[in-house]
């Protein structure tokens, strides 16, 4: 299971080629020319270093990176460090030649202005945005002059949390180039002492690794370093190319004499509690399961996988059931049934019949299974000392029944009633997490997101994992009366097995002689309080090796721990509260420098002779950052030009408007999914565009009545070495077999020597390539959860001028002047449509009268466009026959 908590890194260093107030090309950019001994385009990376300090279990990491400029002109570097979503930055620098331009952690509004002054003028800024499931990306860039040297330091802060028995610190390394000095150095310092500590790379031998690691610990200190040579980077003994490309993970725990630990330090406290050896409390657990049309194929499978995984790991004591949810709702028994071998057994059969159906009803899915778990309750079908758990799968949102997110909550809440948590796991990204996260937070549990990957099945059974152990149900942290301000979180529905429980605090008076902390909660046999009695002057000694940890971790571990606290319950808050909630945790926020969701991280930094302001804005799990970069900026809205034009669209459905008539034609193309059709191909100017057909998602095998689309396009230019791959999921840029990936939930243009490619969030994509060739791929969205029909791409020409006289494809041998005729309108078959008798390139065709749609401005609802329809593949019209057209690979 790929936990969204553990602390990971992912560091990488750019050089692009950039004059002095040249634009950089972003496809330059990511690409890479290999040149001995690290130097790449010009930009030496002559040291990067990756020091982190564990304190506690509170992490302070420094990421070093420094270059050198040996080019004899100007470079702009870029810096990328991809760090924990749950890490906040808490400082970063911008050293050149010398001098240093601090960061500065200001009120998120406030800093925005300056952000965007600085995109808007085609600055670089730095960007915190997303990065698949546990990360987020940091980057930020620096025009270095010649022979100048520029070092960037980025540090972030976190506090570890424990997962299955263990704290692990997960770096994804990735240098780009050798690097003379490449160093990660950990050290680790746990009052209580550590227990095991490991290291390992995904990315090198483990007779390499030997020699470039060294790990050790001894009583409360811990310590980690990887330093590879030169050559032990290479990725072959004679390359100038680097191996360090994957995991490096660093796994320690803590001795674990009593089963809770207090340390103070400065007035401040925190306390870790963790008991061992307690049996595990009987569970009920009603596991609620989307089975809409949208689950179909392979999210369902894995599901099934998972929940066939996660009944081999049921105890007999537990109690469980299945209740499917689509447009209605059903059990797989009338009530919960106990996990003894005959039961489960035919529950696997159960779960291996499950298949898709209909629409998405979450409502009434939850509410038959928190009623479920609060009737066996009620009426003793479960022991008395036994906890109760919702786990509830879903990909989508509500569409069927009691459909708005707040009346859902309202619904959930009341029903649950404060008794028992709630898992949400949402599957993929077509769904509102946020919803699913404040209905998880509001009863005490919390929101997981599935990636759809090979590995879902296994993500799903990891989470259950973590929650499969119960060892104390209603769990509260008491301490002194008046002894205590400021405390965080200090109630808890369920301590499971393999993590910690971490409450931090304000003494009211710094010179007490003594602390004493109560736990109390419900096991599986009985009742446990557990009482941690710290005597502050032994407290004093065992933390007397301040060299070797930053003195006011615990303070600051409060304030981070508080931060994230405040943050959580402000998703769920309304009107005053929220305020109140935003106000306390930005006030925390600028106090201790953190980068959070209401700070940005603000740096002055030279450019041009001018100050230009550099941000690191921190997102939620639905925030959607955009990438900017000198060759991008904010793209407003296309406004298509009223110009003739030719497009295919729909079923697919080609359009050709002739200026000379003031009408136009079309026709469709009837092929099989998967065929590859050319679209435009001119020899001159090396351009050409292809599309592939993709059809319905249960498509009817007669030809008459099934419908196709275009599902991908690609768009080339043999000239300038320059290929763009359209999909419904994503963009992807070629420059020289280099890619660049931008998804339709981006809004972004990008620019290169000729060409520009403006996407414009989740509607469409404009390419033009100089003054007089214009594309426009409308993105079609349909109901994620309709049976049959799927996302599909339309295709429209609305500048060809520059195109030459040799053009052709489908499309390509209409963009020059032809002439047509049409005769002898008649009543048609159909009486609704007129029949005519159509004169074209030396051909009669008899054709119809009907219409089409235009989607340039408004992809669902789109305009009407009236022509005359040429049947059979558009036979006759077309040079040659439709077959003619059928290409084996979009490139």
């Amino acid at each position: 299971m790929a936990s969204a908590w553990w602390p990971c890194l992912i560091l990488a260093l750019f050089s692009g080629l950039a004059a002095s107030g040249f634009p950089r090309s972003p496809f330059r950019l990511l690409g890479k020319r290999s040149l001995p001994e690290g130097v790449t385009d010009g930009i030496e990376v002559y040291s990067t270093i990756i020091n982190s300090k564990v304190t506690s279990r509170f992490a302070h990491n420094v990421v070093t990176t420094r270059a050198v400029n040996r080019a004899d002109k100007a470079k702009e570097v870029s810096f990328d460090v991809e760090l924990p979503k749950t890490a906040f930055i808490t400082n970063f620098t911008l050293t050149i030649d010398g001098v240093t331009y601090p960061g500065n952690v200001k009120e998120k509004e406030a800093a925005k202005k300056q952000y965007e002054k600085a995109v808007s003028q085609g600055k670089t800024a730095g960007l915190v945005k997303a990065s698949g499931r546990k990360l987020e990306k940091f980057t930020v860039s620096v025009n270095v002059a010649a022979g100048s040297k520029v070092t960037f330091e980025l540090t972030y802060e976190e506090l570890l949390k424990r997962h299955k028995g263990k704290y692990e610190m997960y770096l994804k390394i990735q240098p780009k180039q050798l690097v003379k000095h490449f160093e990660i150095e950990a050290d680790i310092f746990e009052p209580q002492g550590i227990s095991m500590l490991d290291a390992e790379a995904s990315f090198i031998t483990n007779e390499l690794l030997g020699s470039a690691l060294t790990k050790s610990f001894s009583g409360k200190k811990g310590h980690v370093s990887f330093k590879p040579s030169l050559d032990q980077q290479r990725s072959c003994p004679t390359c100038t190319d680097s191996l360090l490309n994957g995991d490096f993970t660093i796994t320690y725990d803590v001795n674990r004499e009593s089963p809770g630990n207090v340390q103070i330090v400065n007035g401040y406290f925190v306390h870790f509690f963790a008991p061992q050896g307690l049996p595990v409390v009987p569970k009920s657990v009603a596991f609620v399961i989307d089975v809409s049309g949208s689950m179909a194929g392979r999210k369902l499978e894995q599901t099934k996988e998972a929940l066939l995984r996660i009944l081999e790991d049921m105890k007999e004591e537990d109690y469980l059931n299945f209740i499917l949810f689509s447009g209605d709702v059903s059990t797989w028994k009338e009530h919960l049934v106990q996990a003894i071998p005959e039961n489960l057994q035919e529950a696997k059969t159960f779960v291996k019949s499950i298949d898709d159906r209909g629409m998405t009803n979450i409502n009434d899915g939850l509410l038959r299974g928190i009623g479920m778990l609060n009737k066996a309750r009620e009426e003793h079908r479960v022991p008395e000392r036994s906890t109760s758990i919702v786990i509830m799968l879903t990909d989508g949102d509500a569409n069927v029944g009691e459909s708005r997110p707040e009346k859902i909550q309202e619904n959930v809440r009341n029903a649950i009633g404060g008794k028992f948590p709630l898992y949400n796991l949402g599957f993929g990204n077509n769904l509102n997490y946020n919803f699913l996260e404040n209905m998880a937070l509001e009863n005490q549990g919390f929101a997981r997101r599935i990636y759809e990957d090979s590995d879902a099945d296994l993500q799903l059974q990891g989470f259950y994992e973590e929650v499969a152990n119960p060892l104390l149900t209603g769990v509260e942290v008491g301490y002194p009366e008046n002894a205590i301000l400021d405390l965080t979180q200090n109630t808890y529905q369920h301590f499971y097995d393999g993590s910690e429980i971490v409450v931090a605090g304000r003494l009211v008076d710094e010179d007490m002689n003594s602390f004493k902390a109560d736990v109390k909660g419900h096991g599986a046999t009985n009742d446990l309080t557990f009482t941690e009695e710290v005597d502050m002057k032994e407290m004093e000694k065992a933390l007397q090796e301040r060299d070797y940890i930053f003195g006011d971790y615990i303070e600051r571990l409060w304030a981070y721990l508080t931060i994230e606290q405040l943050l959580e319950k402000r998703k769920k808050a309304h009107g005053e509260e929220k305020e109140n909630l935003t106000a306390q945790a930005l006030d925390l926020s600028l106090k201790y420098h953190f980068v959070t969701p209401l700070t940005s991280m603000v740096v002055t930094k030279p450019e041009d002779n001018e100050d230009e302001r550099a941000i690191a804005d921190k997102p939620g799990e639905d925030a959607e950052a955009i990438p900017v970069s000198p060759a991008m900026s904010y793209l407003t809205s296309y406004q298509p030009p009223q110009n003739p034009y030719y497009y295919v669209d729909g079923d697919p459905h080609f359009i050709i408007q002739v200026p000379e008539k003031d009408d136009a034609l079309c026709f469709n193309i009837d092929e099989d999914p998967g065929t590859v059709l050319r679209l435009i191909q001119d020899p001159v100017t090396g351009l050409t565009v292809n599309g592939q057909i993709i059809g319905d998602k249960r498509g009817s095998p007669d030809s008459k009545t099934r419908k196709t689309y275009f599902g991908k396009l690609g768009i080339a230019n043999a000239q300038m070495d320059v290929q763009v791959e359209v999909t419904t999921e994503k963009i992807t840029l070629w420059n020289r077999a280099v890619p660049s990936t931008f998804s339709w939930l981006d809004t972004v243009t990008v620019t290169q020597d000729g060409l520009s490619v403006m996407i414009n969030k989740k509607k469409n994509m404009v390419v033009s390539f100089g003054d007089g060739v214009t594309f426009v791929v409308v993105l079609h969205q349909v109901w994620k959860k309709h049976p049959v029909h799927r996302d599909f791409l339309g295709f429209y020409v609305v500048d060809s001028h520059r195109m030459s006289a040799q053009t052709h494809g489908l499309l390509g041998q209409f963009f020059q002047p032809f002439d047509f005729k049409v005769s002898d309108i008649r009543p048609g078959s159909d009486p609704t449509k007129s029949d005519a008798t159509l004169v074209v390139k030396n051909h009669q065709l008899t054709v119809t009268r009907g219409s089409q749609k235009d989607y340039r401005k408004d992809a669902s609802v789109g305009m009407k466009v009236v022509c005359w329809f040429i049947h059979n593949n558009g036979q006759g019209l077309i040079d040659g026959v439709h077959t003619d057209y059928i290409i084996p690979s979009l490139f």
